[in-house]
């Protein structure tokens, strides 16, 4: 009865030591989505406003007949794959390389530490990644498409719907979809616009790219701290049932004891 009440004991300790862990790691989280939550609408103003452009010009019939817009013979499939630097964020990270694996033949690129893991690639952090990198992606993928190295292009990043909900999904962004409204109709571009057109798109691509590592770490915050809430309610329960055994145990050892004295006193 005694090891019994003294094992209680040691893992209610042990288990509140994980509720103060999951508290703590739970603030952290939160302190960060607001800035996270602000990174990425801006991002995603930018990679609109491109967006309206890259949208006007692909609507030209010169363009048109742009790689970028007309596509290449290539069947390789390149796929950027976005997932979080740390674990403890629920399914955040299971749930890209989940996505990741309905295409098994295509050539991952991996943004942030557990995707570099997984694909074996160099670490970079999706956390701190800057946007420097992210036109330097940008700029040798376009090259690449250009030059019909491969002939599509995609980003598997986590899509922020709201703070309860996430969704991991594929984002194909080159070739760029063909515009046909009138959206652009007098519109000059100077000097020309296929010009523009190749000077836009890495911009575009840029955006896109920086604009869904924001949004995939803003994903992985809130997705960290819900994770934590849930923990930390389970490590309340625990500890509430493991104090009320540790109690009726105690409570039992002390009559156990009450009634051997009393049989005691009376031989």
């Amino acid at each position: 009865m005694g090891a019994d009440i003294k094992s209680l004991r040691i893992r209610i300790k042990s288990v509140d030591s994980t509720l103060h862990l999951t508290k703590a790691m739970g603030l952290v989280a939160s302190s960060k989505i607001r800035g996270a939550t602000a990174a990425m609408l801006k991002s995603r103003d930018y990679s609109s406003a491109l967006g309206v452009i890259v949208s006007q010009l692909s609507a030209c019939a010169e363009c048109k007949k742009s790689p970028f817009i007309a596509g290449n013979a290539s069947d390789k499939v390149k796929l950027i794959v976005i997932a979080g630097d740390r674990g403890l964020a629920g399914g955040y990270n299971a749930n890209v390389f989940r996505e990741a694996a309905k295409y098994p033949d295509a050539e991952f690129i991996p943004i942030g530490k557990r995707a570099c893991e997984r694909y074996s690639a160099e670490v970079n952090s999706s956390e701190k990644y800057p946007s420097a990198d992210a036109y330097n992606l940008a700029k040798k993928l376009c090259t690449e498409f250009k030059n019909g190295e491969f002939g599509k292009l995609g980003i598997i990043s986590t899509h922020y719907v709201s703070m309860m909900t996430q969704e991991a999904t594929v984002q194909w962004v080159l070739p760029l979809e063909k515009e046909e409204s009138q959206s652009g109709v007098g519109t000059v571009f100077e000097p020309n616009e296929e010009y523009i057109l190749d000077t836009a798109v890495p911009e575009y691509v840029t955006g896109i790219i920086f604009g869904a590592v924001r949004e995939s770490y803003t994903c992985e915050v809130v997705a960290r701290r819900t994770a934590m809430d849930s923990a930390g309610k389970n490590a309340q329960q625990m500890i509430d049932d493991l104090r009320l055994q540790y109690n009726r145990a105690r409570q039992g050892a002390i009559t156990q004891e009450i009634t051997e004295i009393i049989a005691g006193s009376g031989a």
